[in-house]
C-alpha cells in the first residue's frame, strides 16, 4: 500500500497520535514546571525551568513580536513563547490552520470531548447564522489584544512592560491560576469543558483570539481543499466530519477561517478526486503534504531557536526564583 493511501485511509488516527505526542509532551513540561515552581518556593529540589511552558504566554509573545520586527530585537525574557508565535503564524500562511488541527493540546483536548460527546449521543449541531455569531466572539476578543497590544502600545511602552516584575513571573502566576482557582474561574473552566460535550470545539471554534489570528492568515494560506461539483454525489459526509463546522458540500474552494487544515472531509469523501487538497495555481498535491508541512515548520523552528541561542530564557534560575516568591503580591502594570 502507498504511503499516500495508508495516511488517507488512518487519517484519524495518525491525526490523533500526533496531537496526542504534542499534548503529553505539553504536560511533561508543565510537570517539570510545576517542579521549578516548587524549588523557587522552597519545597522540593531544583529542577530546570523548561522553556517550552512559555508557549501559554500569548500576550507577552505578542508584544515580544511588534518590538522584534520595529527593533530586531529578540525577547530575552520569554524567547521560546516568540519562538513558539512566529512557527505558528508561518504555520498559518503556509499550512492553514494546520497548528490548530495538527499541534495544539488544547485543540487535541476539544476534539477528545467532541468525539465522545458524539459517541454519548449528546452533541448537538446549531444553526449556521448561529456559528456565525458565536464565531464573531473570537474575533471580537482578538480585535482587542491587536488595539491594545499592536495599536495603542509604542517601543518604549512594550520594553518597559517586558521588563516588569509582572512579566518575568506570569508564568507563575498562570499556574498560581490553576492551583488556587477562584470560584467564579473554577464555574467559567466547569463551563467550558461541559459545553465542548455538547457543541463541537466550543473554546476552539467561538472564543479562541489565537485560532481567529491564524485563520485570517490562512486566508492567504496557498493550501486549500478543492470540491469538483461534478464529481460530488451529495452525500455530506464531508460536513459532518469537518470539525470547524463548515459545510464542505456547498463550496467549490474551502477558504473559511474555520478550516483547521485536518483534511478529514478529504479522507472521509466517498468519491475519488472529488475533494483534494490543492496548492498554488490550482495544482493538486498529496494530503500528507499539509500535516508534513506543519510539523517540520514548527520544529525548525524550534531547532533554528535552540542553536541561535533564542530558545532558553536569559533570566537567571535564581531571578525567577525571587520573582516567583512574590508573585502573588505582583499586579498587572498600568500605561
Amino acid at each position: 500500500m502507498a504511503f499516500s493511501d495508508f495516511f488517507m485511509n488512518n487519517i484519524t488516527v495518525v491525526r490523533r497520535a500526533v496531537q496526542a505526542s504534542f499534548a503529553l509532551f505539553t504536560l511533561y513540561a508543565g510537570y517539570q514546571f510545576f517542579l521549578f515552581y516548587q524549588w523557587s518556593i522552597g519545597q522540593g529540589e531544583y529542577v530546570a525551568r523548561p522553556p517550552a511552558v512559555e508557549g501559554f504566554l500569548p500576550i507577552s509573545a505578542l508584544l515580544s513580536l511588534k518590538r522584534f520586527f520595529l527593533t530586531g530585537a529578540f525577547d530575552p525574557i520569554h524567547p521560546a513563547g516568540l519562538v513558539i508565535l512566529m512557527a505558528a503564524l508561518t504555520i498559518g500562511l503556509l499550512a492553514r490552520k494546520g497548528f490548530c488541527g495538527w499541534i495544539c493540546p488544547v485543540g487535541f483536548a476539544s476534539h477528545l470531548a467532541q468525539w465522545l460527546g458524539g459517541r454519548l449521543k449528546i452533541l448537538l449541531n446549531i444553526p449556521a447564522w448561529s456559528a456565525s455569531i458565536l464565531s464573531s466572539l473570537k474575533y471580537l476578543l482578538l480585535g482587542f489584544f491587536l488595539y491594545v497590544i499592536v495599536w495603542n502600545m509604542d517601543v518604549a511602552a512594550i520594553t518597559s512592560f517586558l521588563q516588569t516584575p509582572y512579566n518575568l513571573a506570569a508564568d507563575a502566576k498562570m499556574l498560581q491560576f490553576f492551583l488556587a482557582p477562584t470560584s467564579l474561574t473554577l464555574a467559567i473552566l466547569i463551563f467550558l469543558v461541559a459545553i465542548s460535550f455538547v457543541l463541537a470545539n466550543f473554546w476552539c471554534r467561538f472564543l479562541c483570539p489565537y485560532g481567529a489570528l491564524l485563520g485570517i492568515l490562512a486566508y492567504f494560506s496557498p493550501l486549500r481543499v478543492n470540491r469538483d461539483p461534478d464529481n460530488c454525489i451529495g452525500c455530506q459526509k464531508c460536513d459532518r466530519q469537518c470539525p470547524g463546522g463548515i459545510k464542505v458540500s456547498q463550496k467549490q474552494t474551502v477558504r473559511s477561517p474555520e478550516c483547521i487544515g485536518c483534511i478529514e472531509c478529504v479522507a472521509v469523501c466517498p468519491k475519488k478526486d472529488c475533494l483534494t487538497l490543492q496548492g498554488p495555481a490550482g495544482r493538486k498535491v498529496v494530503v500528507w503534504l499539509l500535516p508534513v508541512l506543519t510539523v517540520v515548520i514548527f520544529f525548525a523552528f524550534w531547532a533554528t531557536a535552540l542553536f541561535s541561542d533564542h530558545w532558553q530564557s536569559k533570566v537567571s534560575p535564581e531571578t525567577f526564583r525571587q520573582m516567583y516568591q512574590i508573585a502573588e503580591q505582583i499586579s498587572h502594570p498600568t500605561y
